[in-house]
């Protein structure tokens, strides 16, 4: 017997990491040595200090039963704590910050706390699948805006039309950028809350990369901008800044009523973040920093390694200022989805196709650095040994 799917299941596309996850796995059978850059997993290890915080608080009997929807407020604090260091940014701890399981968790729900059957909301594309997801789910109407190479892969404001703003209620944004590692301004958050506050339209700020960062540049918040807490809301996490991906544990912070909103879906649905983990995540947020320094010193020599091999094969690719991603133009007479295939069938290396991240990203593959450097310099090897030189 065929059970029918609720259409929110029917209308929501694939999910891109799986399918990369499933390619690679059989090709891995077949006994290929698989180089994989397809996925922005961090390979670093976990701080000392916050792995030591997890396993003394995993001891604690008191750690073992539900723990608060909203988060603990030790934990809030230490978020508060880590923006006013970060950023300068004042948060109350109390009214101002949630948890999550995740940013994606966050990211994905918000939707359904402001959008209904019919609603608009704004998706820059190319752009993190999980932001047109959970407003398909909500049953809302993605508009997407397109961002472009030449403009940055900034959105223009502009060139939004006004009757789609003006039935819109929510925006998504995300810089330093997934996927295409750009990064944003003090120009482009000013004209962000402007936009906001003339359409009353709710800014959802992915922030997850602010802490991988190069060359001395230094991502800022959307909160340090005057009428950014009036209009919006930042999504964060510990998973890529003290490389804790699997331990599930981010925040949002910012407009009370929208860190409410969240806060009450999240009570009905889920039952907060294992307790032990929170005091481990703060842990990470109020100790020493220097291991996020030593990590983005770490990323920017493989992005180099990979940046400068694959300008050697005919690329002409600019370093990115932030992100473990490099995305990059497929040669001339492929698709991103042709590309792809090639590359992990007579290299045996995955890439993600652009294609993945919406229909703008034709044209473009992701490349991640959480792989050793020698295992990048193989796979530019690789990649020069069977495919050669090639024409952008």
């Amino acid at each position: 017997m065929k059970f029918l799917e609720a259409k929110r299941i029917r209308n929501l596309p694939p999910y891109l990491f799986a399918r990369i996850e499933r390619l690679i796995a059989e090709k891995r059978k077949a006994g290929v040595d698989v180089i994989s850059l397809g996925i922005g997993d961090p390979d670093r290890p976990t701080p000392d200090h916050v792995i030591e915080t997890l396993i003394k608080e995993v001891k604690n009997p008191a750690n073992h039963q539900y723990p608060s929807s909203v988060g603990m407020l030790s934990y809030r604090r230490a978020v508060a704590y880590w923006y006013r260091q970060r950023f300068g940014v004042e948060l109350d701890p109390e009214t101002e910050v949630v948890s999550l399981l995740g940013s994606k968790e966050g990211i994905a729900h918000i939707s359904w706390c402001y959008l209904d059957p019919g609603d608009t909301f704004l998706v820059p594309d190319p752009g993190y699948p999980v932001y047109s997801g959970g407003g398909i789910l909500a049953g809302a109407a993605p508009y997407y805006v397109p961002v472009y190479e030449q403009n940055g892969y900034l959105p223009d404001f502009d060139a939004i039309p006004p009757d789609v703003a003006g039935r819109t209620k929510i925006m998504f944004l995300n810089y330093p950028n997934n996927p295409t590692g750009a990064v944003a301004g003090v120009e482009f958050y000013r004209k962000a809350v402007d936009f906001a506050r003339e359409y009353k339209i709710l800014i959802c700020h992915d922030a997850a990369y602010s802490d991988i960062a190069y060359d001395g540049y230094q991502p800022p918040s959307f909160l340090q901008f005057p009428g950014a807490k009036e209009f919006g809301i930042e999504f964060h996490s510990v998973s890529k800044t003290y490389n804790m991906t699997g331990w599930r544990v981010g925040w949002a912070a910012g407009k009370p009523e929208v860190v409410e909103a969240l806060g009450r879906l999240k009570s009905n649905i889920d039952s907060g973040v294992f307790q032990a983990v929170q005091y481990a995540a703060a842990a990470g947020l109020t100790g020493p920093q220097d291991v996020v320094d030593k990590q983005s010193k770490i990323y920017q020599e493989r992005r180099d390694i990979l940046v400068d091999g694959m300008n050697r094969l005919g690329w002409n690719l600019q370093k990115p200022k932030a992100t473990f991603y490099v995305w990059a133009p497929v040669p001339k007479g492929y698709t991103s989805e042709s590309f792809a295939e090639l590359v992990l069938d007579k290299a045996g290396v995955v890439i993600t196709p652009g294609t993945g991240y919406g229909r703008n990203g034709a044209g473009y593959f992701r490349m991640a650095l959480t792989i050793s450097k020698e295992r990048i310099q193989e796979a530019v090897k690789r990649i020069s040994d069977s495919i050669g030189k090639v024409e952008i």
